[in-house]
């Protein structure tokens, strides 16, 4: 009864307008962070842009993109590369927690214990000092 009351094509076109209405405000959303993630343009230059988006929404987020499209693309680039940059770091700096120190204190408990010789605590510390 209620597929009766709203044909298909209703349904294909409140679908059409949901998804429109989504990448409308993926696409405010968007200049609005390339806007404030600048740093070559002031303060004044900020507001003037947001200003323009607010009022005239579709033709300042349209104007917007076609003037600044080369500054975004170089921007985001950037910012993945730096979060890259600082993901590969964190990766580096948990695989080689403690690094040369950690394998000396474990060698020196070994010998400690008598589970190795002083000769062999000299080659593990020689080995993680040079690597």
């Amino acid at each position: 009864m209620l597929a009766a009351d709203y044909p298909f094509l209703d349904v294909l076109w409140t679908m059409f307008v949901f998804f429109a209405w989504v990448i409308w405000f993926w696409l405010l959303i968007t200049v609005f962070a390339d806007i404030f993630r600048r740093r070559d343009i002031g303060g004044g230059a900020k507001t003037l842009w947001i200003i323009f988006t607010i009022v005239l929404p579709f033709l300042g987020v349209f104007v917007y993109l076609l003037t600044q499209n080369d500054g975004m693309t170089e921007r985001n680039q950037k910012q993945m590369e730096t979060a890259q940059a600082q993901s590969d770091a964190y990766i580096r700096s948990v695989a080689g927690s403690g690094g040369a120190a950690a394998e000396i204190e474990t060698a020196k408990g070994l010998l400690d214990s008598g589970a190795i010789t002083q000769a062999e605590f000299d080659a593990i510390k020689q080995k993680a000092l040079a690597g």
